[in-house]
């Protein structure tokens, strides 16, 4: 079953960045998303978006916004350009279209994290380095990548679930991407809320405060949480890609 996923994941690349490719919108839509958390917010941030840890919220936040339109498109869109039909006519499992169709928006919303991050780095070492180099703490390289890698899988999970149900990619996308602000200003909120919670507190004192936390705790609930969230969706996922149903859709 390993080949048929990466069957999927290929077919599903091929066909992304083929889409993005002769649409000047796509790609637009892509640069302005890598220039932001690869350039702007980290030339705002300076020094800070190297070395404090609190920079990780931010990794929560790109690969959602990154997964959305290629998830939109992984059913709905096969429905669109009835090609659904023949992929379910094929010989592979149905958890092998549904695995690579997830697989393939994981690796795409994580490769271009990193992307980011490493976009993000250059950045700040051309422009605050002063001949030092600055370098990601491994906490932050290992909580980029894993918050990253689980929020993907939130967003892939919860996308096919929209995206079985939805009857066309705009549907899809105008779903997943009022979700996906929804979840993603949480920590904003919850951090907003509690800086609140402490009266005569500046925003300096606040992020020091942040800074001084136990972060790998932070990072060990937080994918903790993730990772229960992303195996029920994709258990629910499975329960709803049935074969014979999507045919009768």
């Amino acid at each position: 079953m390993i080949a048929d996923i990466w069957t999927i994941v290929w077919k599903d690349w091929k066909e992304s960045f083929a889409a993005q490719g002769s649409r000047r919108g796509g790609l637009m839509r892509l640069l302005i998303l890598v220039f932001v958390f690869g350039v702007f917010l980290p030339l705002q941030s300076g020094r800070a978006w190297v070395e404090s840890p609190v920079v990780l919220i931010y990794w929560m936040w790109v690969p959602g916004f990154l997964v959305t339109g290629l998830v939109a498109d992984a059913i709905a869109g096969e429905r669109e350009r009835h090609t659904l039909e023949t992929l379910l006519a094929s010989r592979m499992p149905d958890r092998a279209i549904l695995f690579g169709k997830v697989l393939a928006a994981v690796g795409y919303g994580l490769g271009l994290t990193v992307v980011s991050l490493f976009l993000g780095l250059v950045t700040v070492n051309v422009a605050y380095g002063r001949s030092e180099l600055l370098l990601y703490p491994p906490l932050t390289v290992a909580g980029g990548i894993g918050l990253g890698l689980l929020t993907a899988g939130l967003a892939a999970s919860a996308g096919v679930l929209v995206s079985l149900r939805a009857a066309t990619v705009r549907q899809a996308a105008q779903t997943l991407s009022i979700a996906t602000m929804l979840v993603l200003f949480v920590p904003i909120l919850a951090l907003q809320a509690l800086q609140k919670a402490l009266p005569g507190v500046s925003a300096i004192e606040f992020t020091a405060f942040l800074e001084t936390m136990n972060w790998a705790w932070v990072l060990l609930g937080a994918m903790g949480a993730l990772a229960l969230i992303d195996g029920i969706l994709l258990v629910a996922g499975m329960a709803r890609f049935k074969r014979a149903r999507l045919i009768l859709d």
